[in-house]
């Protein structure tokens, strides 16, 4: 068994920078390479793909970086696991053996599938799967013959099996973006299924690295810490045999990792924290322990879990309706005055009442709380949406917006390519289905033909009670005192923010301790939800990580739906910690002389 591994990821999204797999083989020594490719949406997206096209129902783009430098992954020895694979997994593995045959490499391949479970509804469902809505409640009946894409969440277990079986590039449909990463280390450690501690530890990292450079300085709140954004390292976990692991990149890349990237994307579409579920197991996030080691390392340790669910998570969509924006730019003077001149004419001239519609002036402070006000400028972009389950009406609203340029004040252009054309709306159904229903498929290929096929079930495994993980409370330091100062909160904290389905997440993280005691009695769910009034119509949830420092809120009702259900113009929350970080707050001045951010002046 080894005693350390290293494992980067190279990329974070579909549409990730395509060069970032070829840099992290050539930037220094790796064991394994992991990519994730799979959003919630996506799996809808490569479903229409292939009923066009059987051929297809996999992120292409990974065959083109594999196209690259497929002779430098055998060379190096280098493994690579992604879950590219999408709804066609067994296709892309096929793709990827044809073309190691056309530069006369021998590799072996491993699919690991049985995740696309939408031919299977009826059937699961007489069965006794109830398939409720994790977020609404609403029953299955009503839109079970809608349903376009349906996939189990499957973890690690079926990924080392295609380790075991020697596969140099394993592909994968919906596996967790946490389970290829895990995988290698119980592979390669030899970890047990109970011993939850440490395969907590490797969701924990798997988390980490997950989005990409994300975790290595991208979308940093102090951007300005960083260096360059140019070439920008990828993170990299050196995981040890015991669980802990370090947190880095190569050298001479881009990007920063430090005790604030980590902290960043560890608060980053996190729930509650005591109980991060995944197929694996539960990962404690209030339990993780971090220190910044400098040079970009940041080591993490002492992370606890608990045993693996019962059930395990589906991720449904369905065709629901239609929507379509378009956007005019409107020029001053008197640009306000325009903007609502405008709107006023085209909603009449419409003439439809639609389920949903919206109107943004973008570039004015129209994705954030109104209480921020709006910056004055000479031009703006006007920008229209609607959504409905009628195509005509949809249609309709895409015909009139390009009329209005003839119509109405000076100033006023259409952009974005003319008429605006009705896109299918892709609702999100999170259910959960019982463990022992499922079944994942191991199907290993190799340069010769030859061809094995294993099954795997999923059964919970049997183990003593676990002693729950003590909390981690923070220390208590001295009351904070002086004057009273009024500030901006980002002077004294960082964030950041993401999505998951309707909710909005935002990770808030004190600068010192001190801070963090001040915001634990200041900054509640009841000023969160005020501060975002007319944002977010749902509760807002507050929990506690005393060991990082941090406050997470979820904010419920926030996202108009949520994926591409949405017409806010941030459907995914991306820019709402930093809207939160605008907050004006007064506070005792030695909480000001704990902390040094650039630019820190007080606003009064």
């Amino acid at each position: 068994m080894k005693k350390k591994i290293r494992i980067g990821n190279s990329g974070g999204y579909w549409g990730d920078d395509l060069s970032a797999f070829r840099r992290q083989l050539t930037g220094g020594p790796l064991d394994y390479i992991t990519m994730d490719f799979l959003a919630e949406i996506t799996m809808s997206i490569l479903q229409r793909q292939k009923m066009k096209n059987p051929e297809l129902g996999y992120a292409v783009d990974f065959l083109k970086q594999l196209d690259e430098s497929l002779e430098l992954v055998i060379k190096k020895k280098v493994r690579v696991i992604s879950n590219a694979g999408g709804i066609n997994p067994i296709g892309l593995g096929r793709k990827i053996i044809e073309l190691a045959k056309s530069k006369k490499l021998d590799i072996k391949v491993g699919v690991v599938y049985g995740d696309d479970i939408v031919n299977q509804l009826y059937e699961l469902t007489t069965a006794g799967e109830k398939f409720t809505n994790m977020e609404t409640g609403q029953k299955f009946d009503n839109v079970r013959s809608k349903i376009s894409s349906a996939n189990i969440y499957l973890g690690a277990e079926p990924v080392v099996k295609a380790l075991e079986l020697g596969c140099d590039i394993i592909v994968t449909g919906r596996v967790t973006d946490t389970g290829i990463t895990l995988a290698p280390m119980i592979h390669e450690f030899g970890w047990a299924k109970d011993d939850w501690d440490k395969l907590a530890s490797g969701v924990i990292a798997g988390h980490i690295i997950e989005c990409g450079a994300q975790g290595s300085g991208g979308n940093i709140t102090d951007w300005e810490d960083v260096k360059t954004f140019h070439n920008i390292g990828y993170p990299i976990i050196e995981m040890e045999a015991s669980g802990e692991f370090t947190v880095t990149k190569h050298k001479n890349t881009g990007g920063l990792v430090c005790e604030k990237s980590v902290k960043e994307q560890l608060v980053y579409e996190m729930g509650d924290p005591s109980n991060y579920i995944s197929p694996d197991g539960v990962a404690c996030f209030d339990t993780i322990q971090l220190k910044d080691e400098g040079n970009n390392r940041v080591r993490i340790y002492g992370i606890k879990g608990k045993p693996e669910p019962e059930m395990l998570k589906v991720s449904m969509s369905f065709d629901d309706g239609y929507k379509a924006s378009g956007t005019l730019l409107i020029s001053g003077p008197d640009v306000y005055k325009k903007a609502k001149t405008i709107s006023d004419i085209f909603w009449k001239k419409v003439g439809h009442e639609f389920e949903e519609s919206r109107t943004d002036l973008v570039v004015t402070g129209s994705i954030w709380p109104t209480q921020l006000g709006r910056a004055d400028t000479d031009e703006i972009y006007l920008k229209f949406s609607v959504l409905d389950k009628s195509y005509k009406k949809v249609n309709d609203f895409g015909t009139m917006l390009p009329a209005l340029i003839l119509c109405g004040p000076s100033g006023m252009a259409v952009t974005g390519g003319g008429r605006p054309k009705p896109s299918t709306v892709v609702a999100y159904w999170p259910a959960l289905m019982k463990r022992d229903n499922c079944r994942a498929k191991v199907l290993t290929i190799d340069t010769s033909d030859k061809e094995e096929f294993f099954e795997i079930e999923f059964t919970i495994v049997q183990h003593a009670p676990v002693d729950l993980p003590k909390k981690i409370r923070a220390k208590k330091s001295k009351k904070a005192s002086g004057a009273l100062q009024k500030i901006k909160l980002r002077q004294i904290c960082y964030a950041r923010s993401g999505d998951k389905g309707d909710t909005a997440n935002i990770g808030l993280l004190a600068r010192t301790p001190e801070i963090y005691n001040w915001i634990v009695e200041n900054i509640s769910s009841k000023v969160v939800k005020n501060f975002f009034k007319g944002i977010t119509f749902g509760k807002v949830i507050r929990y506690e990580l005393d060991n990082l420092h941090a406050l997470n809120f979820l904010l419920e009702e926030t996202l108009g739906g949520g994926g591409t259900k949405s017409l806010m113009v941030d459907p995914q929350g991306k820019t709402l910690s930093q809207a939160l970080l605008e907050m004006e707050i007064k506070v005792p001045s030695s909480l000001l002389k704990s902390t040094k951010v650039k630019n820190s002046l007080c606003i009064e």
